[in-house]
């Protein structure tokens, strides 16, 4: 059974790494379900350890967020953010420097991939119509979303289930990450400010439909005199079961995982916003994925192996239980197989008081090296493609390494620093 169990791992962390398995139709979700679906079948797992190896109050939370984040997309909350900073007219420098600040706010709390799947092509329209090249604003987007979604334990789904499994509690980690990520946020801006080197316009309209020049002038009128169609009560009702919900994590002593699902079935009830709507934009695939790996995962620390591998790294100087080499590691893996199964892999190592805070803060910033490292960054690849602009993996490189190397360098040394 344990050999079974480690190739059935292999087959799945190699599907994670090449994003599915050679001359099948399989993607990294099908892969993790298929490896689930194996262990089950061949009776490995029993159907009664299911329930716990799943977490159910990881999977509770993120479906809830996905909720509250679709009542804001169907609302219009997420285009009218973008119109109204086109409306404030900003020089380029400072538009760049709204950009990061607001995606950062927002995936904190609404998470990153969400905010960046519904503000990349709004605000490709945006800097079109003022005639600036939309690719530093974009990659401005990506990087900021990443950041931001490290603040705090509902960012990303990798910190939903770090502060879940390791029941963190909601306002140190907040007060905790706030420092490093602020700074980050601030440095990927003085980066991007340098890259970009004040050449903000574009010598020619670029589009996926190039307008002619009074087509477009039109349209940017348009878009000064008119907001986006914003449906102010449901805003309102997303907003303000948001807002009570961070009050609650913050100082109620109630489940989060509860308290979440009990905002979600409130905003489903609802008399203009149909459920299918709303459960037509969450994303049952990252749910797939997630039950698939629990399953995966679970089998594997069954058979004692990753406790002996951890065992076996202390004694060639590197345990993983210490926070420096547990922050390399969350690093290096979620660049290799992405965040959400390097968190899961190393969960069991984090056993320190730091470790929490250290595989959240490392295995998120590790985001930005590449375009693959982070589902957000392929939101926004994918949404630049659909505008007629092409950011290849050189181009998300030039801004994803300094960046990437820059955050994980202020949070480690913020986290030594504490620690010290």
């Amino acid at each position: 059974m344990t050999t079974l169990i480690v190739l059935v791992f292999l087959l799945v962390y190699l599907g994670l790494f090449l994003g599915g398995l050679p001359f099948l139709q399989l993607d990294r979700t099908g892969v993790a379900l298929l490896g689930a679906i194996v262990l089950l079948a061949t009776d490995v797992v029993d159907m009664n350890q299911v329930w716990e190896a799943v977490h159910p109050p990881t999977l509770a939370l993120l479906f809830a967020f996905m909720v509250i984040s679709a009542q804001l997309r169907l609302s219009g909350f997420y285009d009218w953010v973008v119109w109204r900073l086109d409306r404030f007219d900003l020089p380029p420098s400072a538009l760049l420097g709204a950009v990061i600040l607001t995606s950062a706010l927002l995936s904190a709390v609404f998470s990153n991939d969400i905010v960046c799947l519904a503000m990349a092509p709004v605000l490709a329209d945006a800097c079109r119509a003022r005639r600036l090249d939309p690719v530093p604003f974009l990659l401005a987007l990506a990087c900021a979303a990443n950041l931001g979604s490290a603040a705090t334990l509902i960012g990303n789904p990798q910190n939903m289930l770090i502060g879940e499994r390791l029941a963190l509690d909601f306002g140190g980690y907040l007060r905790l990450a706030a420092m490093p990520v602020g700074l980050g946020l601030a440095a990927t801006w003085v980066i991007l400010l340098g890259l970009s080197r004040r050449r903000w316009h574009l010598a020619a309209p670029v589009a996926a439909n190039p307008e002619p020049e009074s087509e477009a002038t039109s349209h940017r009128q348009r878009a000064e005199d008119q907001a986006p169609g914003l449906d102010r009560w449901q805003t309102i009702k997303g907003l303000g079961v948001a807002g009570v919900l961070l009050l609650a994590f913050l100082f109620a002593p109630w489940p989060r995982d509860l308290l979440a699902l009990a905002g979600a079935g409130l905003l489903l009830t609802s008399r203009r916003l149909h459920s299918h709507r709303m459960l037509g934009l969450v994303d049952w695939q990252l749910l797939v994925l997630f039950v698939g790996l629990f399953i995966v995962n679970h089998a594997l620390q069954e058979t004692g192996l990753p406790a002996r591998a951890i065992t076996a790294l202390a004694g060639l100087g590197m345990d993983l239980h210490d926070p420096a080499p547990l922050f390399g590691a969350g690093a290096i893996l979620s660049n290799l197989v992405s965040n959400v199964p390097a968190v899961m892999l190393l969960l069991p190592a984090a056993t320190e008081p730091m470790s929490g805070p250290v595989l959240a803060l490392s295995s998120t910033l590790a985001g930005n090296l590449l375009i693959v490292s982070s589902i957000a960054n392929i939101i926004v690849v994918q949404a630049a493609a659909r505008q007629g602009l092409l950011i290849d993996w050189r181009a998300h490189a030039r801004v994803g390494l300094p960046v990437t190397l820059t955050t994980l360098a202020i949070a480690a040394l913020w986290l030594g620093v504490l620690q010290g």
